[in-house]
């Protein structure tokens, strides 16, 4: 589903090398979690992916469902199926969150040649799935993010994922800033859309979001490049070894 092939990329303003060719396949149905230690590259790879300005590609393919992805603007990306749930999700004041949610719901649909969703449907749908990440009305009718805690946010991500029903979701950081109840109830919202017909790329520190989205490939990231591939048995190492003992084996 995603592929990506020796990615070299500089972070323009400084010029320098951060993804030192980066070798990744994520098939259809499966969960990879890439784990690595700070400034490693993780967070920049999930950025070019979804086209974040400011760094350059300076070599590489990166394909979705083989279609070249690296020459598509942010929307247009978007549209392919390809969706990112960020480290810190943005406030956006002014805008409501149903407006927000069907607004980008119908704009995606637009551009692929569908039929636009009605007012009726969309509200069955938004309030089945809100209902299930724990947002009640108030939270859907209140601007995007503001005033929201940070667990919060982590689940008004999970629902715009689940309402957008992309192909390739990518979660950056997701359990960043949560307690244990709000992680449950985040990886619940992920779990619930996993499926033979989507992707999962999540970047974390952590063992303990991998309790409960439990991934199908471990992937160690170190100096721009993924170092060390394994099964879940792999995060478990990083959790009681750290990465020293691993970093020392590939080096």
């Amino acid at each position: 589903m995603l592929e990506i092939k020796d990615l070299r990329v500089n972070l323009e303003d400084e010029n320098k090398e951060i993804l030192k060719g980066v070798d990744l396949t994520v098939e259809a149905g499966k969960v990879h979690a890439i784990m690595g230690p700070n400034g490693s590259g993780k967070s920049t790879l999930s950025y070019v992916l979804s086209g974040k300005e400011g760094y350059e590609v300076i070599d590489g393919t990166v394909t979705l469902n083989d279609n070249d992805i690296l020459e598509m603007e942010p929307e247009e990306r978007a549209s392919a199926g390809l969706f990112l749930a960020f480290q810190y999700p943005v406030e956006i004041p002014g805008v409501g969150n149903m407006t927000f949610l069907r607004t980008a719901v119908n704009a995606q649909r637009k551009a692929r040649g569908e039929q636009e969703i009605s007012a009726t449907d969309f509200l069955k749908q938004v309030r089945e799935r809100a209902k299930s990440l724990q947002i009640d009305s108030e939270m859907l009718k209140r601007p995007v993010n503001v005033g929201f805690s940070g667990g919060e946010k982590k689940r008004n991500e999970i629902l715009q994922m689940a309402m957008l029903e992309p192909k390739m979701c990518i979660l950056d950081e997701t359990d960043s800033g949560l307690d244990v109840d709000a992680m449950k109830l985040v990886a619940e919202g992920v779990n619930s859309l996993r499926g033979a017909g989507r992707g999962f790329l999540v970047i974390t520190h952590y063992q303990r979001l991998l309790n409960h989205i439990k991934p199908d490939v471990v992937h160690i990231m170190a100096n721009g490049r993924i170092v060390k591939t394994g099964g879940p048995e792999l995060a478990l190492e990083v959790e009681n070894n750290g990465y020293s003992e691993i970093l020392s084996e590939v080096a």
